[in-house]
């Protein structure tokens, strides 16, 4: 989300000059766009801008000024505390404000002093964004939903994003069309509860299942993914797309955090284990093929060695192609910052090691079971050496080849020769039409 958002930020401030750079020393404008979900994110935030405080100093002292802004949910969460605590700070703004960008530079370059803007506008930014898109490569990124309004105990995106809203389909399909007609052939559709999406459509609100079958139209479109699910939200319509619409890849991130139900009901995840149990079943019965990825906490306030003995039985059951794993940590205001049984660092260390051990050995045996086997992978970017390129498999697999016939946005079908510690190495042995279902291969028990 925030890599989309940041690319809508570099479009907005365009028309006023602005391109983007990688030397932030040599940067007219610093933005730094950023997340709240762990304690470190925003920690990183203020180191960060520490050091940018003696750039911008030397600048201003060499007469080249240069602005310097927070975005995204840390600028949302901590507003006047980021002002307070980096007072050179010119501009801190939300992730739903940021189309108001010329407005804030404008005021800030005449020296009105830092701007500040959080607020949750009655209007969309979505409405008041750029039609035409930059190209954003072969693997294009779009946001369909923002905001959640499950309230799990342990997160700040309600706080930070605000509640559900989902985008109009036709202002959707445009985007997608713009994003095709500039060189995407993969879009992942992209929101905090995106299976959620409840978007205006012709005869009335569309589920994303719909928008799916609706995006799979354009042609040019080869590949289609979407992110972050939750479990709740993965209706019938959207289970059948995974079965009968090629374009939608076989991969689903699906949440499920723990493996107690105990500790679920206290995160109010609204799901017991049972309830993954059937949704993934469902899943892999449309699709046979279809790899998971989920998010796990450990250490949750008041988690025991049982409730985490459970979670390594269900990660061992399910059986995950990717997974991202994470000890918990309070955020201020979320309820379960509040809760007592609070889990100390070792334990919970102890824990993610133990978790990350599983499912890094999942992960590797999905990966081995391709040797020898075919996949089709979409080359996205030039490799290290010369003739090789670079591309993701339908499981999100990195896959690099030397394919010096082939070009970036081909989807081309290797045999797999290597399995590395984070990717896989194949050759080429034709063409691949992205309809080619792909041979069944399974991590669960």
């Amino acid at each position: 989300m925030n890599v989309y958002d940041s690319a809508r930020m570099a479009e907005v401030l365009a028309p006023l000059g602005y391109v983007p750079t990688d030397d932030a020393e040599g940067a007219d404008m610093v933005i730094l766009n950023t997340c709240h979900i762990r304690e470190k994110a925003a920690e990183k935030v203020y180191s960060e801008l520490g050091r940018l405080r003696r750039v911008k100093q030397r600048r201003a002292a060499d007469g080249t000024p240069m602005l310097l802004a927070v975005a995204g949910c840390v600028a949302q969460a901590e507003g006047e505390e980021i002002l307070r605590r980096t007072p050179f700070v010119d501009m801190v703004f939300g992730p739903q404000t940021y189309h108001r960008l010329p407005e804030m530079v404008a005021r800030a370059t005449r020296g009105a002093g830092a701007v500040l803007d959080t607020d949750f506008p009655a209007e969309s930014k979505f409405d008041a964004l750029p039609e035409e898109r930059a190209p954003q490569g072969v693997s294009a990124f779009l946001s369909v939903q923002e905001g959640c309004d499950k309230f799990c105990t342990f997160c700040v995106v309600p706080y930070t994003r605000g509640a559900e809203y989902s985008r109009p389909v036709a202002q959707v399909v445009a985007e997608a069309e713009c994003l095709v007609a500039t060189g995407a052939r993969e879009i992942t559709l992209l929101g905090q509860n995106v299976n959620a999406y409840h978007g205006a459509g012709p005869g009335g609100d569309w589920g994303l299942g719909r928008l799916l079958r609706r995006l799979a139209e354009i042609d040019g479109l080869a590949r289609l993914r979407y992110t972050t699910s939750h479990p709740c939200d993965m209706d019938d319509e959207l289970i059948a797309v995974h079965g009968a619409v090629p374009q939608v890849m076989p991969f689903v991130h699906l949440p499920v955090q723990s493996g107690s139900d105990r500790v679920l009901s206290a995160m109010n995840r609204r799901h017991g284990t049972d309830d993954y149990r059937r949704v993934v079943g469902r899943l892999r019965d449309a699709r046979p093929d279809l790899a998971l990825s989920g998010d796990f906490i450990v250490g949750f306030p008041g988690e025991t060695d049982d409730d985490f003995a459970a979670t390594l039985a269900l990660v061992d059951e399910i059986g995950f192609a990717q997974a991202y794993s994470f000890k918990y940590s309070p955020r201020p205001g979320t309820p379960a910052a509040t809760l007592p049984r609070q889990i100390d660092d070792a334990t919970k260390s102890a824990r993610l090691a133990a978790l990350q051990a599983l499912l890094k050995s999942q992960q590797n045996a999905f990966n081995r079971a391709w040797m020898g086997r075919r996949l089709a992978v979409l080359f996205e970017r030039a490799g290290r050496r010369a003739g090789q390129l670079v591309g993701r498999s339908p499981y999100m697999q990195a896959v690099h080849a030397d394919a010096a016939g082939a070009a970036i946005g081909d989807i081309v079908e290797l045999t797999i020769t290597a399995c590395h510690a984070n990717s896989l190495a194949g050759t080429v042995t034709g063409c691949a039409p992205h309809s080619a279902a792909p041979e069944t291969i399974g991590v669960g028990a």
